[in-house]
């Protein structure tokens, strides 16, 4: 039996891409290993997010081929579309597959038998099919892929050049797959996409109608939106988190800057009043909701005045935490051309100061609730005879390990916070059945 190892890079659209390949591959007679392991066929999903990822994509070949000389390369992804020919001039790679060929992965797999430094990698105009997909292999999780593409073209991101027009399944369509990974042991579904707002864009349906439709699947005790661009963003869709019996209250939303200056250069779709009045919004009527948000420091003409402004408008907005990202240039991008780039180590100290922000949020946030009872999903993972899950607030909370509770959920007292800025709980007692929206509601206990 020949076999094959994944390695993935970057998003949890990825993830959940790299499954449902290595899903076709076991269906086709492969013994799929760890990546660390002697395998026939290697193959590398990539992000191209920031020059980071690109190297690091380049180490991971290099890591392949130590563990066996013998093997075949494979590169996949949106480094692999956006940069094919300088993928495939790497050392060690055999073949590279661009975003609508990757799903063909088996049927290419032959023509590595024949030839080397085969490229695949068609214009990705002329990619337009939606193909469904979710992660399996972690238990207590799955992150089910519901849209793909970006139509935007914000000045910065090369995602559209990488993936193609903004597209999904119908409702329909989507709910049978969800049903698919309702009959595995996941408790929890993560919807993610590109841009997984505009959900329906060439169905003539909408992100609410999914959710919607979504909320009736039974076998999950929990949905969670992964990421959503605060356009998108409806007041109907925080309306229906709140009163659902599945949907967690947890938003992470986009934001990328607190300067409406740069916002307009960056080609965004709002500016920071709607960004402000979607997390006042979600605040007044799920106080307990948690709110991540994204920002990129050091963008193209972003003067002090500039970044504290965006640091003063997270810091006076009531959100949970961030994802810092200072700013990186990527080919065949508007921003790119700007003037005023942003010197290297102006960039890391802006992105020290928000990560030290984004601490101060989260420990704020966990102690805002220490005392209250909230359902906490268990993970398998021990460290240290602890093991730790998550509330349906994305809270981290840990407990002594116990393998009964593993991918179970646990009603749970939030106590302290720990040395590692987890939070010590204690079981108050198991849930038998569904407890999201009673955890939703539940008060103080002091």
């Amino acid at each position: 039996m020949p076999s094959i190892a994944f390695y993935t890079l970057g998003c949890k659209l990825n993830f959940s891409e790299t499954s449902t390949i290595g899903r076709q591959a076991r269906e086709q007679g492969f013994e799929v290993v760890d990546f660390k392991d002697a395998a026939d066929i290697y193959v590398i999903n990539t992000c191209s997010v920031t020059e980071n990822a690109d190297k690091k994509c380049k180490r991971t070949v290099k890591e392949a081929k130590k563990a066996n000389p013998d093997s075949s390369v494979v590169v996949i992804g949106c480094y692999a579309q956006l940069k094919p020919q300088e993928i495939i001039d790497i050392d060690g790679v055999d073949m590279v597959l661009g975003a609508a060929e990757k799903f063909n992965l088996m049927q290419h797999l032959e023509k590595i038998k024949e030839e080397r430094n085969v490229v695949l990698n068609r214009n990705i105009k002329e990619t337009r099919e939606f193909v469904p997909g979710y992660s399996f292999g972690d238990r207590t999780r799955s992150f089910l892929k519901v849209q793909d593409g970006c139509d935007y073209f914000c000045t910065f991101c090369t995602i559209p050049l990488a993936r193609g027009k903004s597209r999904s399944n119908t409702v329909e369509a989507t709910i049978k797959v969800a049903q698919e990974v309702a009959q595995t042991a996941v408790k929890e579904v993560v919807l993610t996409g590109v841009n997984i707002g505009d959900f329906g864009v060439d169905t003539d349906e909408s992100f609410y109608d999914l959710i919607v439709e979504l909320d009736k699947v039974e076998g999950v005790d929990r949905f969670r939106i992964s990421s959503i661009e605060p356009n998108l963003l409806e007041n109907r869709i925080i309306d229906f988190v709140a009163q659902s019996e599945r949907f967690v209250p947890h938003f992470h939303v986009p934001l990328q800057s607190g300067s409406d200056e740069l916002l307009k250069k960056m080609r965004r779709k709002y500016l920071r009043d709607l960004y402000s009045d979607r997390v006042a919004r979600i605040k007044q009527i799920m106080p307990h909701a948690c709110i991540g948000v994204d920002v990129i420091v050091g963008f193209p003409g972003e003067t002090d005045e500039h970044f504290e402004e965006t640091y003063n408008f997270i810091r006076d907005m009531d959100v949970s935490y961030l994802h810092v990202f200072p700013y990186s240039a990527r080919a065949n991008t508007t921003a790119r051309k700007m003037d005023d780039q942003v010197p290297q180590q102006v960039k890391n100290e802006r992105a020290q100061r928000l990560r030290i922000l984004s601490n101060k949020k989260k420990m704020a946030f966990y102690t805002e609730h220490l005392g209250t009872v909230r359902t906490a999903l268990m993970e398998a993972e021990n460290k240290d005879g602890f093991m730790y899950g998550f509330t349906e607030n994305y809270v981290k909370v840990r407990l002594p390990f116990d393998a009964q509770k593993i991918n179970e959920q646990i009603q749970v007292e939030l106590k302290s916070i720990a040395d590692d800025g987890t939070v010590v709980a204690e079981e108050v007692y198991a849930m038998d059945s569904n407890p999201t929206k009673t955890a939703n509601t539940l008060t103080d206990l002091g």
